[in-house]
């Protein structure tokens, strides 16, 4: 597949038949549009970003990952973090579910990465992020949909050593080393915190409204 870029969704039906070649064991075919398209204006992200609530960081008290159940089943024995893999790269290839071989571009850093070994799913809204911005009072449930969201620009492959930079941080800590993929990060951040309803702090609002500059 042409590498995912922050703002590009999958649709339904392209993400169907990725996770029916997985299943098959089959080197996945493109399926995406271009690195660098996007249908978002900007403009309809700023004014989502308006309306988002402005709250303090709430408290870290009580979240661990497990209340955050990750990589749910996607059907015949896959699950999200194999979908994630296989739509996002370019030429993967699979045994079973399982993605042994292909290449993936980490847009926070403009790397290449030739082995599955040096990806990782990142969460663009870190779960701790989420629980400090509302999660602590969702149920389980709802807090496991949003761990596992394809449909929003939640989940993307990325370098290892990229998200590992990020941790839990916001836009006004932590900023892709890659300026040129700011704006999408902006737009992916506030699709996602719009969606679920999440707060944002002031800082990280300033930081946001900064990064939809690029656009």
């Amino acid at each position: 597949m042409a590498p995912r870029t922050l703002r590009s969704a999958l649709s339904a039906a392209a993400l169907a038949a990725a996770l029916l070649t997985v299943a098959a064991g089959c080197v996945v075919a493109p399926t995406e549009p271009p690195a660098g398209s996007s249908t978002v204006d900007p403009g309809d992200s700023r004014a989502q970003l308006g309306k988002l609530k402005v709250a303090k960081a709430g408290s870290m008290r009580g979240y661990s990952r497990a209340k955050f159940p990750s990589w749910r089943s996607t059907g015949a024995n896959c699950d999200v973090r194999d979908s994630v893999l296989a739509r996002d790269g370019t030429k993967v290839k699979t045994s079973g579910c399982n993605v042994v071989a292909g290449t993936w571009r980490s847009v926070y850093d403009n790397k290449t990465l030739d082995t599955p070994t040096k990806v990782d799913v990142d969460h663009v809204v870190p779960l701790a992020n989420a629980w400090r911005s509302g999660a602590s009072a969702w149920t389980t449930d709802r807090r496991e949909d949003f761990a596992n969201d394809l449909d929003r620009p939640q989940l993307i492959a990325v370098s290892q050593t990229s998200n590992r930079a990020k941790g839990d941080q916001d836009p006004s800590t932590w900023k892709p080393s890659a300026t040129g993929s700011w704006c999408e990060y902006a737009v992916d951040w506030i699709t996602v915190k719009s969606y679920w309803k999440l707060t944002v702090t002031s800082t990280e609002k300033a930081a946001l409204t900064d990064m939809l500059e690029k656009c």
